[in-house]
């Protein structure tokens, strides 16, 4: 009995000298350390285009024309806004007709559509709907004589590629005057959207 005691705080004694040894060690292999940090704030921009108030001379793109004959024009303006915060590397404009008929079909004969850009507010004249409009200030070209139905088309000359900019546009419509009789009581409904596409990526 007494033997087998003493193996026992022999192995004890071992073990606890062995963890001791183990401590030591790790404290061997401690070094000094040191930390910074620092934050950053970031955020994303916008691209944000938008028209000008609907029943104003700011947008007048919703007013019907009817009754239109061979050789008529039809005015309307609207304000082009970039509302966003990010310049934009081009605006362009999609035409479509939401009820179609020769008018929007026929890309010779049918209705043709002409886009200007005044540096002022247009003046208007006339009653509804057959307003006109005068240029206080100068006026530029957004858009050729095209035919009236158009995909992605390219505007010109438009200072809203700047956030906060706003364009004041013209958009005439005409019909020929070499309109066929087959254009006599046709009806289109057309749409018009705008789409802006952001400026080229950069550092910050």
């Amino acid at each position: 009995m007494k033997r087998r005691s003493v193996t026992s705080r022999l192995l004890l004694s071992a073990s606890v000298l062995g963890a001791a040894a183990s401590i030591a060690g790790l404290a061997t292999y401690a070094t000094f350390t040191s930390s910074t940090s620092a934050s950053q704030s970031v955020s994303s921009g916008t691209v944000t285009i938008g028209l000008g108030a609907t029943g104003a001379s700011t947008n007048r793109l919703n007013v019907a024309a009817t009754n239109i004959a061979a050789g008529d024009t039809v005015q309307r303006t609207v304000d082009l806004i970039n509302s966003g915060s990010i310049n934009l590397a081009s605006l362009s404009l999609t035409s479509s007709a939401t009820t179609s008929s020769l008018l929007d079909t026929d890309a010779t004969n049918g209705l043709q559509l002409v886009i200007d850009k005044c540096s002022a507010a247009w003046t208007e004249s006339g009653s509804a709907p057959a307003y006109t409009y005068s240029c206080s200030g100068t006026t530029s070209s957004v858009l050729a004589s095209h035919a009236v139905v158009g995909s992605n088309l390219t505007l010109s000359n438009l200072g809203a590629l700047t956030a906060g900019a706003t364009d004041h546009l013209r958009f005439t419509l005409t019909l020929p005057s070499s309109a066929p009789n087959t254009m006599q009581n046709q009806s289109s409904v057309l749409q018009y959207t705008f789409t802006g596409t952001q400026r080229a990526a950069s550092n910050q």
